[in-house]
């Protein structure tokens, strides 16, 4: 994982946790206002970038496990943390793009968001831990 991918899911974790932050650090709203706009896009990013991590890791699972398997444990954290918060944070822009067309996908979309959607504030500072740890991973 590169540092484009560790500053995508941060900011995604910051959106995801905004509550959390400002509750504790109000002056931070003012940043947070900065990058909400883009949250949508911002979202997509991160899910279709964390599917294809997601994927890449499974394939390469025997070769990560031997060689590296730190380093495949948080990037596999990572990368399910990013399909999860992504598919939050992009649901607006995935319905009008992907699933406006099928009710019946629009439908099943909106009951899985609504199952992740009360995890929305965990999963945003589990995803800023996990891009910190993608840095650390990444100097080791």
């Amino acid at each position: 994982m590169g540092y484009v991918t560790t500053v995508a899911i941060f900011l995604a974790g910051v959106l995801a946790a905004a509550n959390i932050i400002v509750s504790r650090k109000p002056d931070a709203k003012q940043l947070i206002d900065k990058i909400t706009p883009y949250q949508g896009w911002i979202g997509i990013l991160n899910f279709l970038w964390g599917v294809w991590f997601v994927i890449y890791l499974v394939l390469h699972m025997g070769v990560w496990l031997k060689a590296a398997p730190l380093y495949w444990i948080v990037y596999l954290a990572t990368s399910v943390v990013m399909v999860l918060l992504g598919f939050i944070l992009g649901f607006g822009l995935i319905t009008k793009y992907a699933l406006s067309k099928s009710p019946a996908a629009m439908e099943k979309g909106q009951q899985m968001r609504e199952k992740i959607a009360k995890f929305t504030g965990p999963l945003g500072i589990l995803a800023i831990i996990a891009a910190i740890a993608s840095l650390v991973v990444n100097f080791i």
